[in-house]
């Protein structure tokens, strides 16, 4: 008889049970393969394998309040207490991306992808085909800041190149990343890249169509603790805690209470528009990367030119000095024409050259100027121009999408702002070349300049100078007039000067303009990077108003009240865990703890068809309570079917070993009950339900017991049947949860 016993209470296959450096505060399994990513008390991620082989270990530098995965399981994203989202490679948690979509803490993190049964059914698939990659060669990368060598000619590899690996979505089953945070704001972004929504659950009145005198709820001061998006993308589940307000038109709001709420957002405009939105995000997130080409280029190129001039001017500013030291009443350009037109050369240029520059320092000079130029010339003809042309093409299909109205001006592509960024786009090109130009004239006359230069101390020396390079005169000229103290190089990759045109030029530019079709007409006053800033405000435009539109047809459409709390843990954290389903079944919303002893289990709350197929039209729950002796500590969703409670024994503290158990309970044996929409505001839901709570008993369910105090969290598997328990005294235990189940392969 004890065997039997023991054979039932045991029907797990403990794998592991390692020690942990720090204790583990966030863990969760990678949907794809045999990966744990675990995140310490210290802000350390850890990716280990199923064989507890460590993999990585990053750092942030900020303290991490939440973590989920890509359902791709290729990337995973990481929530910052500063409202930073970053997303890193799993291969070798290199950062891939960094989002600011919040001010203030991220506490929740669920990233969701379209529920396709069949991926490879091009009717039932939101795959776009990206034509860009017929027209031209592979994006350009994102050039280095060059180091203290002047002309470092060097880039990014190919392993730095962080910015094409997340938006390369052309085939990509579409997906939304959500994140909350402890405002109560709820930020979107398609593929984690592309903000597309925001809203805050605290500016919005939810209607409660099911109440008697049509009084509509609204929640204030609220706290979010998860977040779920539906399989289909129509519903976002929203568990928070704040108080429950009743709005009516004779008085302002009245607060019922301070309580635990479940909160049902219409999010269908992912699923009706997520073609229209794949294409957009798919242009949009590609645009905004090689705007970083172009915005770092510059960077790089502005720093490298300053460094090359600085040389210029350490060299040629002592020539001022000797001009005063020789009480001569003259500039150096003056000085220098005195020479070049054959006059008795002053003792100040004369030391200046022979001395001071000599025909070493001119030559270095010259080095760092034209090799400078050079650089930037190639900077330009491999990662500026490349990213504009793209930008262009790319801007061109956005300009035709938009104009298809039926479709697009639905999720806010307006055809207007979408041509002025087009417009914009095309300028850049034009400063581009005008840029080119201007830099080869500038390289072309500081090569003339210092010929000459050379030219004159070997005549002052008295050597031979037949092997020198010849040199123009009057180039000469032109060179100490307007560039020998101006820099039109510096001028044109900067944002803060306006560049003087005469005005028969601008009217020449006029008439051009105009005869091309387009609306700008002073271009040729602006600066390369003053065209850059422009076009960057217009794609941050044109861009904003889907992400406005979207915003607004994210709607309120259900609230449920669930149970009390203290008005004193307003700002406390409540013991809440959600279940996430890894596909579409009858448990379609969410699981939570009532309190340490009852867990209630509910399902049908977001009235969708997966949930009417399955029987469940209204909303269903049961209460269960834990064994005595024990307290819920954690909670998941397993396979759909079946709910996993880790058990604490309620004696146990941290520094004792703890008697601690987890437990698989079947649902469907579970015995639902229908929980009635309540006219009485003051009425909390769940207190329906204690009348018919289920005990549970530790000899009629599935229980593994476990040597240990644990803690949250519990990190199950659905995909691979394995569980992760963390013990009170840093150890991880990972078991098996059937017990036929074999070991997964940690290949």
């Amino acid at each position: 008889m004890e065997t039997d016993e023991t054979d039932h209470v045991l029907p797990f296959q403990l794998q592991f049970d390692k020690p942990v450096a720090s204790q583990v505060k966030i863990a969760e399994w990678n949907p794809e393969k045999d990966l744990l990513a675990m995140v310490t008390e210290d802000s350390k991620i850890l990716l280990h394998r199923f064989n507890w082989q460590r993999l990585w270990t990053i750092s942030p530098g900020r303290n991490i309040t939440s973590l989920c995965w890509r359902p791709d399981g290729k990337a995973i994203a990481v929530g910052l207490e500063d409202g930073t989202i970053s997303l890193h490679d799993v291969e070798n948690g290199k950062l891939l991306r960094s989002l600011k979509s919040h001010t203030v803490a991220v506490v929740c993190l669920n990233w969701e992808e379209e529920g396709q049964l069949i991926r490879d059914d091009s009717k039932t698939s939101s795959s776009y085909e990206d034509r860009t990659s017929r027209f031209f060669p592979p994006a350009p990368r994102v050039p280095r800041m060059p180091g203290v060598v002047s002309g470092d000619t060097s880039f990014m590899e190919d392993s730095e190149d962080s910015y094409g690996e997340l938006s390369n979505s052309s085939y990509q089953r579409f997906n939304i990343l959500c994140s909350g945070d402890k405002d109560g704001s709820i930020c979107f972004s398609i593929f984690g890249i592309f903000p597309i929504g925001k809203i805050n659950i605290n500016r919005f009145s939810v209607p409660a169509p099911y109440m008697d005198k049509q009084t509509p709820r609204q929640i204030s001061n609220s706290s979010i603790y998860k977040v779920s998006l539906s399989k289909d993308l129509c519903r976002l589940i929203v568990m928070c805690s704040g108080e429950l307000n009743e709005n009516t038109e004779s008085t302002e709001s009245q607060m019922v209470g301070q309580g635990m709420h479940s909160l049902v957002l219409d999010t269908s405009i992912f699923s009706k528009r997520k073609s229209e939105l794949h294409q957009l995000a798919q242009q949009a997130s590609n645009i905004e990367d090689l705007t970083e080409v172009i915005r770092a280029s510059l960077s790089v190129m502005c720093k490298q030119w300053s460094d090359a001039m600085r040389t210029f001017h350490e060299k040629f500013d002592s020539l001022s000095t000797l001009i005063i030291d020789h009480a001569l009443d003259s500039s150096p350009q003056e000085e220098f024409l005195s020479l070049l037109g054959g006059a008795r050369t002053s003792s100040a240029v004369h030391q200046f050259l022979v001395n001071s520059l000599g025909e070493v320092g001119v030559k270095r000079v010259l080095k760092v100027i034209c090799g400078t130029a050079k650089e930037l010339q190639r900077i330009v003809l491999d990662h500026l121009q490349p990213a504009a042309e793209i930008i262009g093409f790319r801007m061109g299909e956005l300009r035709g999408l938009s104009r298809w109205r039926a479709r697009y001006h639905g999720i806010g592509l307006d055809e207007m702002l979408i041509n002025n960024a087009t417009e914009k786009s095309g300028m850049i090109l034009v400063q581009i070349e005008r840029f080119m130009r201007v830099l080869s004239t500038v390289e072309q006359q500081f090569s003339n300049f210092f010929n000459w230069l050379l030219k004159c101390i070997k005549l002052l020396m008295q050597e031979p100078s037949d092997q020198l390079l010849p040199y123009n005169s009057e180039l000469v000229v032109i060179f100490l007039k307007f560039l020998y103290d101006q820099d039109p190089v510096k001028q044109l990759l900067e944002v803060d000067h306006d560049i003087e045109v005469d005005l028969e030029t601008m009217q020449r530019a006029k008439e051009l303009v105009q005869f091309g079709g387009f609306s700008d007409c002073e271009y040729l006053q602006r600066t390369l990077a003053k065209e850059f800033q422009q076009m960057e405000d217009s794609f941050k435009e044109a861009f904003l108003m889907p992400f406005t539109t979207v915003s607004r047809k994210m709607l309120y459409e259900d609230l449920l009240a669930l149970f009390p709390l203290p008005s004193s843990s307003s700002s406390s954290s409540a013991s809440v865990s959600m279940a996430i389903p890894m596909s579409i079944s009858s448990y379609e919303d969410a699981s939570h703890a009532v309190s340490s002893h009852q867990t209630c289990i509910m399902r049908g709350f977001a009235h969708d068809l997966s949930s009417s197929k399955n029987g469940c039209t209204s909303l269903e729950a049961v209460l269960l309570y834990v064994p005595a002796g024990y307290e819920c500590v954690d909670l998941s969703l397993y396979k759909d079917s079946q709910i996993v409670l880790l058990l604490n024994g309620a004696s146990a503290s941290s520094e004792s070993s703890g008697d601690a158990c987890m437990m698989i309970v079947q649902a469907s044996e579970l015995p639902f009950i229908s929980i009635s929409r309540s006219t009485n505001l003051n009425s909390w839901n769940l207190s329906q339900l204690k009348d018919s709570a289920v005990q549970l008993q530790m000899e009629n369910e599935k229980v593994r017991n476990i040597p240990h105090s644990v803690i949250a969290p519990l990190a199950v598997s659905a995909s691979r049947g394995v569980a992760c328990v963390f013990a009170a005294r840093k150890r991880a235990l990972v078991y098996i949860l059937e017990e036929d189940e074999e070991v997964p392969d940690t290949e």
